[in-house]
């Protein structure tokens, strides 16, 4: 059994490349007790402006388009596992972000024990086969030093692959920190093979084989294209913005269209969604849109004469839920910040819902008072986004919010 309070990773300075091991490991194996609470408060947490633009590495390899599927994640059984879930006929998902608390684990542990709940299912079909994380995973800095108490420890019993885009503060590095930007999390989601992470504080959780922090993930019935939307605290920014950003290039907005035209290409028919940490529209007190970034989105799609199924984003602390129509289809435009960092963000006012904002724009549902999580399921013919707050607590499967996407159609019902 372990001790209740484990070892710190050792400090940066002395940190070294995890090593490699031939299968990943998910949950932590039982018994084994939680810490009571964070081990070891950090000191520069205040510090919190976020003004420079942040480099973006590039992808392993420098793909135009960088692609992790589910079988290469889920190691040796990946071809069977994957095999069983196209036989089940769907997949479920889970999807949220910013869970990093800063200031104890209370809060995102009601949502990582919730979400822990949804893999006791009568049905191996309703099972979770991932989660896919909408970014901030830390706070306030993007530090090796957050990782345990912050990540590894509140997702310990969540038997299952967590992938992830980085948020802005995965990004940004306190002043007064050596390591580039992006550091700790690229050791950590973009390792060349599962290992052993000397930021998991002895948890076995292997690293994620990412190969960049933008990228395709292929799975059953579903395409997710990430992207980054660095490290400000408003706007989201995937590119130059035809030179407003000199700092940066257009190799998001290019992936993103490549990816896009290979999938119209191979005429793949199941859901395509498209991640980003900051999101386009947005109600929230303390973070809007980001209508340069939502420009970048569009011309890759008209370029590629594809749209995304469905559009996810975090950054804003609350639930949010909007239908976009553009070129005659209908997207659900989701924020999903609110995977447990403390407090939440309220919306700008009170809304009668359904509220349309212009003639392309509605407001669906909104929640501003409770922490929760995603559940996505899809199979060949739709995507159903189901909301789940974590006061209903894990005897509780009805989500609060649902909506489903027709695949072939772009309806939504």
């Amino acid at each position: 059994m372990r001790s209740r309070t484990p070892s710190r990773p050792a400090p940066q300075k002395h940190r070294r490349e995890p090593a490699a091991q031939d299968n990943p490991v998910f949950a932590q194996p039982a018994p084994s007790p939680h810490p009571s609470g964070f081990m070891d408060p950090v000191t520069d947490q205040r510090e919190r402006e976020m003004k420079s633009i942040g480099p973006v590495p590039e992808p392993r390899g420098n793909a135009v388009e960088p692609v992790l599927t589910l079988a290469e994640i889920l190691g040796s059984q990946g071809a069977a596992k994957t095999k069983a879930i196209a036989a089940s006929g769907q997949i479920v998902v889970h999807c949220v972000g910013d869970t990093g608390s800063a200031k104890g684990p209370e809060t995102q542990n009601l949502v990582s024990g919730k979400m822990a709940t949804d893999f006791d299912e009568a049905r191996p079909a309703d099972v979770p086969s991932f989660f896919y994380h909408l970014g901030d995973v830390v706070y306030y800095f993007g530090e090796a030093a957050y990782y345990y108490d912050q990540f590894y420890e509140p997702f310990r019993d969540y038997p299952a692959p967590i992938v992830a885009i980085p948020g802005n503060h995965d990004g940004v590095v306190w002043s007064g920190d050596p390591a580039p930007s992006l550091a700790a999390f690229v050791r950590n989601f973009c390792s060349t093979t599962p290992a052993q992470s000397p930021d998991a504080g002895g948890l076995l959780r292997t690293t994620m084989t990412e190969p960049g922090v933008y990228f395709t993930l292929e799975a059953p019935f579903v395409r997710f294209l990430g992207l980054y939307s660095n490290v400000l605290e408003d706007p989201g920014i995937i590119s130059d913005e035809n030179g407003r950003y000199p700092e940066l290039d257009r190799r998001q907005v290019d992936f993103l269209t490549a990816a896009l035209q290979r999938i119209k290409r191979e005429k793949f028919a199941g859901a395509v969604i498209l991640a980003t940490h900051h999101p386009a529209f947005s109600g929230g007190s303390s973070h809007g849109g980001s209508p340069g970034m939502l420009a970048d989105v569009d011309s890759a799609c008209q370029a590629a004469g594809l749209w995304p199924h469905a559009v996810l984003a975090g950054h804003a602390h609350n639930y949010q839920r909007y239908t976009r129509t553009v070129d005659g289809v209908s997207i659900p435009f989701i924020v999903a910040g609110c995977g447990g960092h403390s407090p939440l963000a309220r919306m700008r006012g009170t809304y009668r819902t359904p509220y349309r904002i212009d003639s392309s724009l509605t407001l669906e549902s909104y929640d501003d008072t409770d922490y929760g999580y995603l559940r996505m399921v899809v199979n060949t013919k739709s995507l159903r986004i189901e909301y789940h707050p974590q006061h209903d607590g894990g005897r509780t499967r009805t989500p609060d919010d649902t909506v489903t996407v027709d695949l072939a159609t772009h309806s939504i019902r």
